[in-house]
């Protein structure tokens, strides 16, 4: 991957540990360029989010640890290295975040950083990439921040910290991601079975499950699904929508509300246009479903559906 992201002139390449920079090294150096690079650093702040999806304390298999001042001696290693231009630094805190004092915490951490590399070794960067995070609503009742107020929060934070500091304000990246795909996205499932376990739950089978959307079984995502075909009735029973897959703990929605279902309803989740579809497996040798987009009432196939001939056509 390195090798065809130099080979095909990548703009950047975000560096997680030491070996990655004698690798791109050695790469760049056979191939005869200065590849620029950002460090990504862990900047330990705890994000108000699923510990699976908190990837900025210092407990994370991502980035330049700070524990024991690490990061800050690989910034010497990366500017000792051939062929290689540290451009900027790069973090990222987590995903689904609603509060906003996170990003500012970690602007801080980092303008501090690199404040201090411009201190220590005469070397100031021109970039910092805050990545991303920014969550969405997936139920009726959360309330997350805005695209405008990130924005605000984080380009504030980054220009009165560097004030503070009397450090140059850097090209500021940000990777919003979730916050722009995911909310236009739904996945529509076909009713196969209902089981309803008295006291217990009530079970609707769907002719999908977490092949096509791991979030659920893997840190129980929550979502509000609605019957498309009963979108206008009330949402009277809960219920959990599970998956077709040979696991328990296959389920796209567990205990939500949904209007009384039948078999043959058509069942809308929504906010799945981001985290499902790349995410998506053969899981169980299940074909992964279509997309299909819509616009102005007309819709057209963008991605057609697997087949099982495709599973086994490398096959030998």
């Amino acid at each position: 991957e390195l090798r065809e992201a130099i080979s095909a002139g990548v703009g950047r390449i975000v560096v997680d540990s030491r070996i990655e920079l004698g690798r791109i090294s050695k790469i760049a150096g056979e191939l005869g360029v200065t590849q620029d690079i950002y460090m990504r650093v862990t900047p330990g702040v705890e994000a108000d989010t699923h510990e699976y999806i908190r990837t900025g304390c210092e407990d994370s298999k991502f980035g330049f640890t700070m524990l024991n001042d690490f990061a800050f001696k690989c910034v010497k290693d990366a500017l000792d290295t051939p062929n290689v231009r540290l451009t900027g630094f790069h973090c990222h805190i987590g995903s689904q975040i609603f509060a906003l004092h996170s990003f500012a915490e970690a602007v801080q951490v980092m303008v501090e950083f690199i404040a201090r590399v411009k201190e220590t070794y005469g070397y100031e960067v021109e970039e910092l990439d805050m990545g991303g995070g920014l969550g969405i609503a997936y139920k009726a009742d959360d309330k997350p921040s805005t695209i405008d107020e990130f924005a605000e929060c984080t380009v504030n934070a980054v220009r009165e910290n560097c004030e503070r500091l009397g450090v140059k304000l850097p090209r500021l990246a940000v990777e919003p991601g979730r916050s722009l795909v995911a909310t236009p996205g739904l996945t529509l499932y076909t009713v196969g079975i209902l089981k309803t376990l008295p006291g217990i739950r009530k079970y609707v089978a769907i002719d999908g499950g977490m092949s096509d959307n791991i979030r659920t079984a893997l840190y129980h995502a929550d979502y509000e699904p609605t019957i498309a075909n009963k979108a206008g009735q009330p949402r009277t029973e809960i219920v959990t929508l599970c998956g077709k897959h040979c696991e328990s703990g296959d389920a796209v929605v567990i205990d939500m509300p949904l209007q009384t279902p039948d078999l043959g309803d058509v069942i809308a989740v929504f906010g799945t246009g981001a985290y499902c579809y790349t995410m998506a497996s053969n899981y169980n040798g299940q074909p992964r479903p279509g997309i299909v987009f819509v616009k102005d009432g007309q819709a057209r196939v963008v991605t057609r559906r697997e087949t099982y001939a495709d599973l086994y056509h490398r096959d030998i």
